[in-house]
This record gives structure tokens, C-alpha cells and sequence, in this order.
């Protein structure tokens, strides 16, 4: 039997190509060709690695409520886990992020075991940077 396989996970935004940009950026990922030049009116981008499989996607909404993690009046539903390989490296994603636009919502760096930031992007989705496993 075959199984399906995740082919990318898609975020809201209501700015679909900045959201876009502050992963590109991020991730250090490209455009799927043809989605390279901004158009009026993008209601859909998706964002591939190196060898064209697909990552991320984005979806045009018409408004979208920031989650207030770590309350949940307005859950946030889903979030991203990003590995980095060192705490060294944990500390210079965490300040690319928010160079890119990301505010820290929780600072675990303390555990032993898996330090991590909680992060949320410009548009308000949580997501981590850990040391770790991939």
C-alpha cells in the first residue's frame, strides 16, 4: 500500500508575499518558478528547498486573529518545529527571526535537553527553533 505523503503545510496570511518572504528568508528556501515575481491579487505562494520539493505554501485570507499563545482564546491551532544543530546556532536563528520580523514568545534555552524558542512570525503563527533531533 501507499501511503500519502505530507507535501507542504500552508499558513493564512493576509499578506501572503510577506509572509512568504520572512520564510524564505528564514529558511534560506526559494520560490516555485513562476512565483518568483510578485502579481497583484496573489492569493497563493509556495516556497521550495534546494531540490524543488515543496515546503511551505501560502494562502491568502481576508483577515486572520493573531493566536495569543500561551492563552488560548484565540488558539493558534498548529505551529512549526525548526531544527538547528547547536545552541550557538540556536541563538543566531532566534536573532535572524526577529531581524525578520518574528517576536520571542518564550525563551526555553535553560533546559538541558531541548532548548528552544517560541517564536511567532509577523503574521502571529507560533513556531519553535530547537536544538535537537530532526
Amino acid at each position: 500500500m501507499t501511503f500519502p505523503k505530507l507535501m507542504h503545510t500552508a499558513l493564512d496570511a493576509t499578506d501572503v508575499r510577506g509572509l512568504a518572504e520572512f520564510y524564505r528568508e528564514l529558511l534560506g528556501v526559494r520560490y516555485r518558478p513562476g512565483d518568483e515575481t510578485p502579481q497583484e491579487g496573489e492569493d497563493w505562494l509556495v516556497l521550495v528547498d534546494a531540490d524543488g520539493k515543496r515546503v511551505l505554501a501560502f494562502q491568502w485570507v481576508p483577515q486572520l486573529a493573531r493566536p495569543d499563545w500561551p492563552a488560548h482564546e484565540v488558539p493558534k491551532q498548529m505551529h512549526l518545529d525548526f531544527h538547528v544543530p547547536t545552541r550557538e546556532g540556536l541563538e543566531e536563528h532566534r536573532r535572524r527571526a526577529e531581524e525578520l520580523g518574528a517576536t520571542v514568545l518564550l525563551d526555553r534555552t535553560a533546559d538541558d535537553e531541548e532548548p528552544l524558542y517560541v517564536l511567532a512570525d509577523p503574521a502571529g503563527h507560533p513556531f519553535c527553533l530547537l536544538v535537537g533531533n530532526p
